[in-house]
């Protein structure tokens, strides 16, 4: 059957339709990013956006025929056709409009108001056909394609693949950015992502901390941990920035490990640091003294006990207690050997009257005294001098006995007076016995005598 309209013969077949209307696809190549077919990608908006080639290609439809882009392709369509409304008598072809290419392809044709009229081209009975990226359904509609889902895309490896309304585009993961064509690995480190470290994965980074801080729950910033809430240290402990510090009470030092504390022997410090014996003690020292001596009150010093005060001596009512450095000696009474005779609790004396006691000495007067061993030299220790003055008389002062050691030796300071001066030390504990002799010479009269001092020194055991 052959219908003639506007001098145009039209075969009811499709065959014959079909050369009628031709629908032609044009592919316009993107630029830099890879789109689809129709589309080219545009790097201010950066996306894929549809190519009008109805505008850039010239004679894109030959003829009597109009060009109508559509997202992804275009349409050359009679301008008869193109301008003439109709009556749909499915299944006939429909009246392509102007698609929406806010989304993709459209495979929506708009209809205009059914008329009275007969249709001016032919009723044509077969499948509708679809514009590039959708396929024809069993009820006469197009079906977008999943190109993603049928891997007929042209995404590379590096990219993934997102289904859009006729089409798709080619993205990269969250953590890749798209240079060159390729999904390269966004290195986050390199953008202080971390507070303090920080290691690139692909597609991603992992934040952790330093020794001494945590992770906050923004898996970003690090807070300092405060070690000494789980007491690390065996004494004291002082937090710091991203680590802590331990400190020990007095008398105590930090042990190699850091967090223990042991005791510091302060007696190996120095020899002086008690007078006579230092021991140490956790966290301190004590200084003991040797029998005789108490600690004094600087707790360092040794200090001589006075047992003839405290009374805690072993002397008998007739004896007398003498008190030395670190001990006492109890004096039996005094006994003067004849030809002497007591003149007083000290002293013996030989009369001049009495022919034995020519060539002696007139008196021998009994001293005691005390000298701590080791003494430095030389020391004063000892003064005597005349008490009874003569006209014309002058005299002379010497050891007469007991420094066979020659520890001692006289010095005269006046014409009446001496002194005993310690040359050498004396180590203790000892006893010494000195006879000091003052010898009287008067040339006017003829006379010589002398008295004798005799002096017991008791030298301590210790130097102190």
């Amino acid at each position: 059957m052959l219908v003639e309209i506007r001098g145009f013969r039209f075969c009811s077949s499709v065959r014959m339709l079909a050369a009628l209307v031709f629908i032609v696809l044009c592919i316009q190549p993107g630029h830099g990013q890879t789109c689809t077919e129709g589309f080219t990608y545009d790097r201010r908006a950066r996306q894929c956006i549809d190519v009008d080639e109805c505008r850039i290609l010239p004679d894109a439809c030959r003829g009597d025929m109009r060009c109508v882009n559509q997202n992804g392709g275009y349409l050359c369509i009679p301008r008869g056709l193109y301008n003439q409304p109709y009556r749909p008598d499915p299944p006939a072809l429909p009246e392509p409009v102007h698609p929406d290419t806010s989304a993709g392809f459209s495979d929506t044709f708009l209809l205009a108001p059914p008329r009275s009229v007969e249709p001016s081209y032919p009723r044509v009975r077969g499948t509708a056909q679809c514009i590039l990226g959708y396929t024809p359904a069993e009820d006469g509609t197009c079906n977008d394609i999943d190109e993603c889902e049928t891997n007929s895309h042209h995404c590379n490896p590096t990219q993934v693949c997102i289904n859009t309304a006729g089409g798709y585009t080619c993205s990269c993961n969250e953590g890749y950015w798209l240079i060159g064509g390729q999904c390269q690995d966004i290195d986050e480190c390199r953008y202080g992502y971390c507070q303090q470290l920080c290691a690139n994965v692909p597609g991603s980074y992992s934040c952790s901390c330093n020794p001494g801080f945590i992770l906050n729950p923004d898996s970003r910033t690090c807070q300092d941990v405060d070690e000494c809430e789980d007491e690390p240290c065996s004494h004291g402990c002082f937090n710091t920035y991203g680590s802590f510090m331990c400190n020990c009470d007095e008398g105590f030092e930090l042990a190699s490990d850091g967090t223990t504390c042991i005791d510091l022997d302060e007696c190996s410090f120095s020899e002086f640091l008690c007078q006579h014996r230092c021991v140490n003690t956790p966290g301190s020292f004590s200084c003991i003294c040797p029998p005789g001596y108490y600690v004094y009150e600087d707790g360092r010093s040794c200090e001589d006990v006075n047992e003839c005060d405290t009374g805690n001596n072993t002397c008998t009512t007739a004896q007398v207690c003498f008190n030395f450095q670190g001990g006492y000696t109890c004096l039996d009474p005094l006994q003067c050997h004849p030809p002497y005779i007591e003149v007083s609790d000290n002293q013996c004396m030989c009369s001049a009257e009495n022919p034995a006691c020519r060539d002696r000495p007139f008196t021998i007067l009994y001293r005691h005294m005390d000298l701590s061993s080791g003494r430095s030299v030389p020391a004063d220790i000892f003064q005597m001098q005349a008490t009874t003055r003569y006209p014309g008389a002058f005299y002379i002062f010497q050891i007469k006995s007991g420094n066979d050691g020659r520890e001692f030796y006289m010095r005269q300071t006046s014409n009446v007076s001496a002194t005993l001066v310690l040359a050498r030390p004396i180590k203790g504990p000892k006893e010494v016995v000195l006879d000091l002799e003052m010898v009287t010479v008067n040339n006017v009269i003829n006379f010589r005598g002398s008295s004798i001092i005799r002096l017991t020194v008791f030298v301590s055991e210790h130097p102190f």
